[in-house]
Formats: C-alpha cells, sequence, structure tokens
C-alpha cells in the first residue's frame, strides 16, 4: 500500500533532520580533530620554516635494523595512537552518521556518477576536506561501500584524505623544497583519480559503469538510538585489530623501513621505498620529518619520491580495516597502484632535482 502524504513528509522532515545532523557532526567533530589543530601549526611554520618533532619511526629510540620486541611496539603504538586518537573518533562518529542518518539516495547520487572517472573525482573531492590519514579514513571507506558507493568513490576517497590534504601540502610549501609539494600534488592527484579507476577496473570487471541508484530503498529513518548503536559497533569491530596491527607494526618497523643512512644501488633503494612506505602506517604529517631526516643522511632523491607519496597513502593497518568490505581483490590493487605511483613520484622527483 502507497504511503500517505503526511507518512512521506514525515519521512522526508526525518531524513533532512538526519542529514542536517551528520553535516553537524562531521564539522564539529572536524574542527576539533583537524581544522583548527592544523590552523595552529601555521602561524610557527611560517615564521621558523621548520618541522618541531621528530618521526614517529624513531620513538622508543628503535633504528633501522633493530630487532622486533615488545618495547618497540609499545612505544610506536602509544606514539601514533596519541598523535591519531582524535581524528580516529572523529572518523568512527562520522562513519556512524554515514551509516544511519545520512539518506543514502543523497550518498549515492552524490559520489556515484555516470562512469568511474567521474566517480573516482566525486570520492577524491569528497575526501579532501576531511584531511584524515589513512587509518582513520578507513571506517568512513566501510560505511560508504556499506551503503553501495561504488568501488572508484570509495577508493578514491580513501586515497584523497591523505594524499591531497590540503593541511600537508601548504605544510609541504613551508618547510620543504618546492619540488616536494609539486610531486606529492601532482602524483598524489594521478593516484587519487587514476589508481582508483584502475582498481575498479581490476575488482569489478570492465564495464566503464557504476551501480544504479536504487529508487526506493532508504532503510530505517535516522535516530539517534540507531547512531550510537552503529558508532560502537563500529569502535568493537575495528579498533580491537587496529591497534593489534599497529603493535605489529610498530615490533618490526626496525625490519620494515631499513633506511639508516647505508643505502645500496639506486634501483634497489627506490623500490624498498616504494614497498616499505606503502607498508608502514604514520600519522598526518608524519612523513616530513621522516623524509627530511632521511634526505639529510643521503638517501637518494629519488627514493625521497617515492616514500612523499607511498608513506602516506595506505598502510598494512588500514588495508586490514577496509579488507572485508572493499574486498581482496580491491584492497591488494590499491596497495599495487600506490607502489606504482611511488615510482612514478620517484623519477618526476629525480627529474626535477636536477
Amino acid at each position: 500500500m502507497a504511503e500517505s502524504l503526511p507518512e512521506v513528509t514525515t519521512s522526508r522532515r526525518a531524513r533532512t533532520a538526519g542529514l542536517l545532523s551528520a553535516t553537524v557532526i562531521a564539522v564539529v567533530v572536524l574542527l576539533w580533530a583537524k581544522w583548527l589543530p592544523y590552523a595552529g601549526k601555521l602561524p610557527g611554520l611560517a615564521g621558523k620554516h621548520l618541522w618541531p618533532g621528530s618521526s614517529v619511526l624513531t620513538a622508543g629510540d628503535v633504528h633501522p635494523g633493530a630487532a622486533p620486541s615488545w618495547a618497540a611496539a609499545v612505544s610506536f603504538a602509544s606514539a601514533y595512537l596519541n598523535a591519531v586518537l582524535r581524528a580516529l573518533v572523529a572518523a568512527l562518529m562520522i562513519a556512524a552518521a554515514l551509516q544511519t542518518l545520512v539518506p543514502r539516495q543523497w550518498l549515492l547520487r552524490l559520489l556515484n556518477r555516470r562512469g568511474r572517472l567521474s566517480s573516482a573525482v566525486a570520492g577524491g573531492l569528497a575526501g579532501t576536506p576531511s584531511m584524515m590519514c589513512t587509518c582513520c579514513t578507513a571506517p568512513v571507506v566501510v560505511s560508504l561501500k556499506r551503503n553501495g558507493v561504488s568501488t572508484a568513490a570509495a577508493v578514491a576517497y580513501w586515497l584523497g584524505n591523505p594524499l591531497l590534504n590540503p593541511a600537508v601540502i601548504v605544510f609541504l610549501l613551508l618547510v620543504a623544497p618546492w619540488q616536494w609539494t609539486a610531486v606529492r600534488l601532482v602524483v598524489g592527484a594521478l593516484i587519487v583519480v587514476a589508481g582508483a579507476v584502475v582498481v575498479a577496473w581490476l575488482a569489478d570487471g570492465r564495464p566503464d559503469s557504476v551501480p544504479a541508484t536504487p529508487a526506493a530503498h532508504e532503510g530505517p529513518p535516522p535516530s539517534l538510538r540507531r547512531y550510537l548503536a552503529a558508532l560502537l559497533r563500529l569502535a568493537l569491530t575495528l579498533v580491537p585489530e587496529y591497534v593489534v596491527v599497529v603493535l605489529l607494526i610498530g615490533a618490526f618497523r626496525g625490519w620494515l623501513f631499513p633506511f639508516d643512512g647505508r643505502f645500496g644501488p639506486v634501483a634497489v633503494t627506490v623500490i624498498v621505498a616504494a614497498v616499505a612506505g606503502t607498508a608502514l602506517v604514520i600519522p598526518t604529517a608524519g612523513e616530513i620529518p621522516i623524509l627530511q631526516g632521511l634526505a639529510v643522511a643521503g638517501l637518494a632523491t629519488g627514493a625521497v619520491g617515492a616514500l612523499l607519496v607511498t608513506l602516506p597513502a595506505v598502510s598494512i593497518p588500514g588495508m586490514v580495516l577496509v579488507w572485508r568490505t572493499l574486498g581482496r581483490r580491491a584492497t591488494v590493487a590499491t596497495a599495487a597502484v600506490v607502489m606504482a605511483g611511488g615510482l612514478v613520484a620517484a623519477a618526476a622527483l629525480t627529474l626535477l632535482a636536477r
């Protein structure tokens, strides 16, 4: 039986209220976790042109080649989680809002465009304002996929958050050579858009199409109870495995990141950098002190270029979080695309630095 006019009106009001509530949640938590803290960094960076703080990879006085240990795991996890805690809370709150407060039709119309290329552009642009690291973006990607967002848009959102983060771009301009910023922008945009299209093609098949937006099904109306339940479910299912994988990365970081100032052939170093950068997890802008230290130590320019895009783009913890929802093929393809992008960035930075 068709809904009566009062029922339709009530439903529309509820969904509008849900969308407004989700918008308020997103703006407030991003102001708290991202926008205001980043704005607070700018005056100091503009005045001194020096990055404050040290590399998270050396937390606990762990250096390249160090054997795995519990102390290395705990010191890294403590430093990393302290840096990303606000962003992780914000990500979980936004992810829960996407699942329960945002009308599904609206979300799909926004991100599921006619072709993979336009969907990737939409996803990349949507991810830019939230400025999260790869792991904090992962819960949001999970919610996007569960709502029916296309692979191209979801992957572009996942990659666009860290690679096209406008705050990090400005930070690079202030404290690093201009060539780093140019490579990050150009190659980062290439990975986000073209890379997402390639991943979708490999994961979903050849036709350049996007799933059609369902005409009727919207799910239950928004409610605070459903929102809190979704938030709790995301926290209980994603955070424990996230912490475990971060501990493992911290324990083995001495082996995973072998750059200690004694470098081998340039080609081998660049390849190792592309692979290591894709595996490791860092907080937002964490690549800046790492790359500055390695550049001073004499790491090849090409390897610096590879790490410039692979370190922030994806990580093993981030891949673990999206694996079940995004799918094995799409997750592995995303890592491969990022590694390939790292090699492109290596060549580009080498050419620009001549």
